[in-house]
Order: structure tokens, then C-alpha cells, then sequence
């Protein structure tokens, strides 16, 4: 146990074990609130769909020419929801949302605090 603390200790979160099926939710691992967000990219002069892969940070296609017309300007589009003709073709990118833009599928509520006490509910027999 005192050896992999060790090896932890430059280690980054991957948030592997936040699912991709979802839009968003929290990292068992680190406790963050996770947004995936999926991209893909396409061909600048004739719009054809590339594989995707992420280099260095950057999201670029996996070959550096068109297969279909031999250019080299690309353009990186976001999905908002992937399909199964695009899962080819896209990459996953998990990114850490702020609280303040937490607009995923969450309820949340909250009390106001106030020197009341709260009343008990009568039950009916």
C-alpha cells in the first residue's frame, strides 16, 4: 500500500470510469463532475467525415491528407449526441465542468435557512 501511494503521486485522473454513454456525471475516482463531449473531424474542401484521434492536446485527423480529395484543411465539428455511424470516426473528450454550468440531466434542491422549525406532517390512520 505505501508503494502505490508513491507511484499516485504525479498522477492525473483519466476518468476512465465515467461511462461514455452518458452526457455527464462524476468521477468515482477524483470526485469531479465530468461533461463528455464527442468531436469529429471533416474535410475543409469536400465535407467528408476523417477518423479522429487526439495528438499532443490537439484533435486532428489520423492521416494527415484527405483519402477522398488530398486536402490538408481539416474542420473539428462537436456532437451533441453520437451515433453508431459516427463512433468510427469521432473521438471522446472528458472534460471537467465548472458547478456554475451544470446543465445535465441533475435535479437539485435546497432549503433556505430560517429560525422556523418545520412543521410535522399530520398522518391519517
Amino acid at each position: 500500500m505505501f508503494f502505490t501511494n508513491i507511484f499516485k503521486l504525479g498522477h492525473k485522473c483519466s476518468h476512465e470510469h465515467v461511462t461514455p454513454d452518458r452526457e455527464c456525471g462524476y468521477c468515482p475516482d477524483c470526485g469531479k463532475f465530468i461533461r463528455n463531449e464527442w468531436y469529429i473531424t471533416r474535410c475543409a474542401c469536400c465535407g467528408v467525415k476523417l477518423k479522429t484521434v487526439i495528438r499532443n492536446g490537439l484533435i486532428v485527423p489520423q492521416h494527415k491528407y484527405c483519402i477522398n480529395c488530398g486536402s490538408e484543411n481539416f474542420l473539428v465539428e462537436k456532437i451533441g449526441q453520437i451515433n453508431f455511424i459516427d463512433i468510427n470516426f469521432a473521438v471522446l473528450v472528458k472534460k471537467i465542468a465548472n458547478e456554475e454550468n451544470v446543465l445535465c440531466a441533475t435535479t437539485r434542491c435546497w432549503q433556505e435557512k430560517t429560525d422556523a422549525q418545520p412543521k410535522l406532517l399530520v398522518q391519517y390512520l
